[in-house]
């Protein structure tokens, strides 16, 4: 059979375009070369796209896992040179996770991995997200939405509906970013107030929510309009939690999978993880966060990850390679998944 050709987004304008190199890397190196042309699509912290050779030069670790070709036609049109059977996005963050480059695809009329439109703008926007939890009946930890202009008018004002809503401590998070970028936790009034600034630095929307002493758990789910969960796994961070020098520098967090949970409590995960998916209309591939309250035993959703980290220490590979599935076979199942969903999508009429 002729192979497919692969072509994988990588880098993008955002705070976790290093981790995408490292993504981009280990899914080039992965995929079967039996099966797959391997194409890089590059794109510079300031939003440039590059050729494929271009594109190659930010991964040299991935050797000759990928095509040295100089040129590359986004286009799914049979006649166009080089077309591109599927994309494979490893974009996290701003930019890639959004539903924007998700856009931009659709448009083009190509394949690719992982959530649409919706499912990614939902998935990253983590108040819209926690409604979308909340409106089915998922169970969430409190949280208020801040404006950064909100915050620029009257910081104190901010502060005091902080404190009279949870206290201390609390955690101050960008609402359109992940790898724990941006994310603080505040302890007291001047802690706070930093970190309501530096959520501010990367995002016009900022979520304040409840700390909860909690287990941290993570699942992932693949699938389409019927997902299936992984075997649940734990984080324990080294530090107060699980931040993006612990994810991606120190290396200093323990990962235990499966995860040490009662039976129930496991299926519970599984369930959460699948329903959260649902819930913003995943597609392709998601890592759901939970937390096992300590006091109470209460799970809760933290967010769900619609891109996640696919480096050689990530948590999504790793839980699908303790389920059964290794990490070549889970990627030829997203390709299989971003094919079928294209076809899906086809059956829609635009015309009357």
């Amino acid at each position: 059979m002729k192979k497919l050709r692969v072509g994988i987004l990588f880098g993008g304008k955002s705070g976790e375009h290093e981790v995408s190199l490292r993504s981009a890397a280990s899914v080039a190196a992965a995929l079967d070369k039996s099966k797959y042309d391997v194409i890089p699509i590059g794109i510079t912290k300031e939003g440039h796209w590059l050729s494929s050779g271009e594109s190659r030069k930010l991964l040299p670790q991935a050797g000759e896992a990928v095509s040295q070709e100089t040129a590359l036609e986004l286009s799914c049109d049979p006649t166009a040179a080089q077309p591109v059977d599927v994309v494979f996005p490893v974009l996290h963050g701003t930019y890639g996770e959004d539903g924007t480059v998700q856009g931009l695809l659709e448009m083009a009329g190509l394949p690719y991995v992982g959530s649409g439109v919706l499912g990614s703008a939902a998935g990253m926007d983590k108040d819209v997200m926690k409604r979308l939890f909340r409106d089915n009946g998922l169970p969430v930890v409190e949280w208020i939405l801040v404006l950064r202009s909100e915050l620029q008018a009257n910081s104190a004002a901010v502060r005091e509906k902080s404190e009279r809503a949870f206290g201390y401590p609390v955690f101050v998070k960008p609402a359109n970013l992940g790898s724990s970028v941006g994310v603080s936790k505040a302890r007291d009034a001047e802690e706070l107030d930093a970190a309501l600034e530096l959520a501010a630095s990367f995002d016009r929307r900022i979520i304040v929510e409840r700390s909860v002493d909690a287990r941290e758990l993570e699942c992932a789910v693949l699938g389409n309009d019927n997902p299936i969960a992984s075997v649940p796994g734990e984080v324990v961070p080294a530090g107060d939690f699980y931040d993006y020098e612990a994810k991606y520098i120190r290396d200093d967090a323990r990962l235990l999978i499966p995860a040490p949970l009662a039976p129930e409590e496991s299926a519970k995960v599984r369930d959460l993880a699948c329903r959260a998916f649902l819930a913003i209309d995943g597609a392709g591939m998601a890592r759901v966060d939970c937390f096992l309250e300590r006091s109470s035993g209460k799970i809760w959703l933290n967010e769900i990850n619609t891109i996640p980290g696919f480096t050689s220490i990530s948590m999504y590979p790793k839980l699908w390679e303790a389920t059964g599935i290794p990490y070549s076979e889970l990627l030829d199942r997203l390709i299989a998944l971003a094919l079928e969903r294209h076809e899906e999508k086809r059956r829609t009429q635009y015309v009357r």
